[in-house]
């Protein structure tokens, strides 16, 4: 079984002033499609608060990130920034898969920057903060996680 953290990204959750909705709602998503969630964590709207999360993630064997929150374009939101700062690669498809599919949704969804990286053996996919926004997000590219850490993990992969 694949391990895997949640990361929620919130000032007002990190202060105790907001419930975390979105991080036990990826946590079922992963929990259904196989993987073993070992922590969910928030940590404020920070570069640093989230790039340490990252790290210590990975640090303790996560092979799969997810962070919720920070994605959009509000002078609060540095998920992709702190992301960037502790990733090796970014793998656009991802966020380009995740719009896409929240345009069926709403108008706004080009306003958003979720996206996915590679740290080492890790996959690290960023998600809205929403509930909705990281439910949806999460379900339009977990078929893509299995292959993309086969693919980390420098497996040979025969493509037919």
């Amino acid at each position: 079984m694949i391990r895997a953290r949640v990361v929620t990204c919130s000032d007002a959750a990190s202060r105790g002033e907001r419930e975390d909705r979105s991080g036990p709602a990826v946590r079922e998503i992963l929990a259904r499609s196989g993987y073993q969630v070992d922590a969910i964590v928030v940590v404020p709207d920070e570069i640093e608060a989230i790039a340490t999360a990252i790290e210590n993630a990975t640090g303790d064997g996560a092979r799969l990130v997810i962070t919720t929150g920070g994605t959009g374009i509000a002078p609060r939101d540095v998920t992709p920034e702190a992301t960037a700062r502790v990733c090796d690669r970014l793998v656009p498809g991802f966020g380009e898969l995740m719009r896409s599919t929240s345009l069926s949704s709403t108008p706004m969804a080009s306003l958003s920057r979720a996206q996915a990286a590679t740290r080492g053996p890790a996959l690290i996919v960023n998600l809205p903060g929403s509930v909705n926004g990281a439910c949806e997000n999460l379900n339009a590219v977990i078929h893509l996680i299995p292959h993309a850490l086969d693919l980390l993990s420098g497996k040979r992969i025969e493509h037919g």
